[in-house]
C-alpha cells in the first residue's frame, strides 16, 4: 500500500510540471521528503496514464531517460522539443 501511495504522490507532482519545463528525479524526491530519486524513476517507469507527463522528468544533469517507457529517449526528446524545451546536446536539456 505504501508503494502505491508513494507512486501516486510522484504522479501528482509530475502532473503539475508546466509545459516547457522539466524537473529532476531528485527534485521530485526532495519534495516528497526522501533522497531516493531511483524510487521516483521506478514510479515513473510504472506509470500507465497519459495524464502524467513523465517526459518532463530528467536526471540531475538534464539527461534524458535512456529507457523512457513511452518510446525511448527519441520520443522523450521529441515531446520536450515540441513544448519548447531547449537542449545543450542530443541527450541533455538546458537546465536553467
Amino acid at each position: 500500500m505504501q508503494r502505491n501511495n508513494f507512486f501516486e504522490q510522484v504522479y501528482e507532482i509530475v502532473k503539475r510540471i508546466s509545459v516547457g519545463k522539466v524537473m529532476t528525479y531528485g527534485q521530485i524526491a526532495e519534495l516528497l521528503g526522501t533522497r531516493d530519486a531511483r524510487r521516483v524513476g521506478h514510479a515513473l517507469h510504472a506509470n500507465r496514464s497519459s495524464e502524467v507527463p513523465c517526459h518532463r522528468v530528467v536526471n540531475k544533469d538534464g539527461r534524458l531517460a535512456p529507457s523512457y517507457a513511452f518510446g525511448g529517449p527519441n520520443e522523450q526528446r521529441s515531446r520536450l522539443l515540441s513544448e519548447g524545451v531547449k537542449f545543450v546536446d542530443e541527450n541533455h536539456v538546458k537546465m536553467d
